[in-house]
């Protein structure tokens, strides 16, 4: 077994770091403040390259693998979770999907915008009756000629605002008297395509969530992604995939948690020598550490398996749900290290309690993680 990072990987994390210090962390107070949305830092990235990552040159992505997807998904959360999350979200929800049930010729229309960042990828799932249960689906998508008409609408979707299109999923008929629900690109000016964005949030403030509604949204059936009837299949692949991009960014906000912590600590004296010499501070600072350095390495392993072509979906929610259940924990011990400061937005180790919730909440919640690796198991 080989722990070690290869070059490539080294030289990924390098750079991202180095990005993530100068440019995206800088600014984050005050996004957070303000609720803006970091397009600024997004043009870098296009221009480095990292926007199409884990994608084919051919469609404008740069090949690398999904271990490269997440250390730059970690390095941009440990500066700022609302970058990370953007991120994370435009290349598994948004490109994902497009790479890998799309026709070469989706994928040359819709998936390479989306490597060279020219529009944001998402991904329309979650409605108001169908989160945990995405089963419950209610919007369809009802055959009229050659289009699908299309109604319904969609809760809490990253990057819409900033998409040209999406996959949204829908009921497209039944079959054995249960839901055919496939999926069905939308580009977002479709008549009858409404995207909100007034949602008063927790955390990630400076990050973009939506809802979606589509009235009579006609779109050529030659949009379906996939096969008819594959929807529900195509959204679980799809989801463990972007586990991992959420215990990447997890692991990110506990990392930047625990580095504010260990500096304060050193710092900030009470009866006469800093906390980091009280045996109390320095317990927790050691758990922390250790639950940071667990955490990262089950992303990475869930993250290989992936690349190797092997079974992930076990190890997928796994990562995810001990890094977004440490994030919190180790933000919570922040916040108590810090002690009356850690209550206040400069300190910032608050925002890293709030955005660590999501965590524990996007992608399948830390309940749907436990039925998903209970039934891994043989339950």
């Amino acid at each position: 077994m080989n722990f070690d990072l290869s070059q490539e990987h080294q030289m990924i994390r390098k750079t991202m770091k180095e990005f993530a210090d100068k440019v995206v962390a800088p600014g984050a107070i005050e996004r957070d403040r303000t609720k803006a949305f970091p397009k600024e830092i997004f043009k870098q990235l296009a221009d480095m390259g990292m926007m199409g990552l884990p994608f084919s040159e051919e469609y404008g992505g740069a090949g690398a693998d999904t271990i490269s997807f997440a250390i730059v998904t970690e390095e941009l959360s440990r500066a700022c979770a609302s970058t990370g999350i953007t991120y994370s979200a435009h290349i598994s929800l948004g490109g994902a999907p497009l790479n890998l049930f799309g026709t070469e010729e989706q994928k040359h229309k819709y998936l390479t915008p989306i490597c060279t960042g020219e529009t944001f990828g998402a991904f329309g799932l979650t409605e108001p009756n169908a989160g945990s249960d995405a089963g419950g689906t209610q919007t369809r998508a009802v055959e009229d000629g050659d289009d699908f008409v299309i109604n319904g609408s969609k809760v809490y979707i990253t990057n819409a605002s900033y998409a040209k299109h999406l996959a949204i999923t829908a009921i497209t008929g039944e079959v054995d008297g249960k839901k055919e629900i496939s999926a069905i690109i939308v580009p977002t000016d479709a008549e009858g395509f409404t995207v909100i964005d007034n949602y008063e949030k927790m955390g990630l403030n400076a990050s973009n969530t939506t809802e979606l509604v589509l009235e009579n949204v006609r779109v050529p059936k030659e949009n379906l992604l996939g096969k008819r009837g594959e929807g529900f299949r195509q959204f679980l692949v799809t989801l463990d995939g972007g586990r991992i991009g959420i215990g990447a960014m997890a692991v990110g906000i506990a990392q930047a948690a625990f580095d504010r912590a260990l500096r304060y600590s050193k710092e900030r004296k009470q009866f006469g020598k800093p906390l980091s010499d009280f045996q109390i501070t320095q317990f927790k600072l050691a758990d922390m550490a250790m639950k940071i350095e667990l955490a990262r390495t089950m992303v990475y392993k869930a993250a290989w398996l992936k690349d190797q072509g092997r079974p992930f979906s076990k190890e997928a929610s796994m990562c995810k749900l001990y890094a977004s259940e440490i994030a919190m924990q180790i933000a919570d011990q922040a916040v108590q290290i810090h002690g009356g400061y850690g209550y206040m937005k400069e300190y910032e180790v608050e925002r890293y309690m709030r955005d660590a919730k999501l965590c524990e909440i996007g992608e399948g919640t830390s309940e749907v993680q436990r039925m998903v690796i209970a039934r891994l198991i043989g339950c």
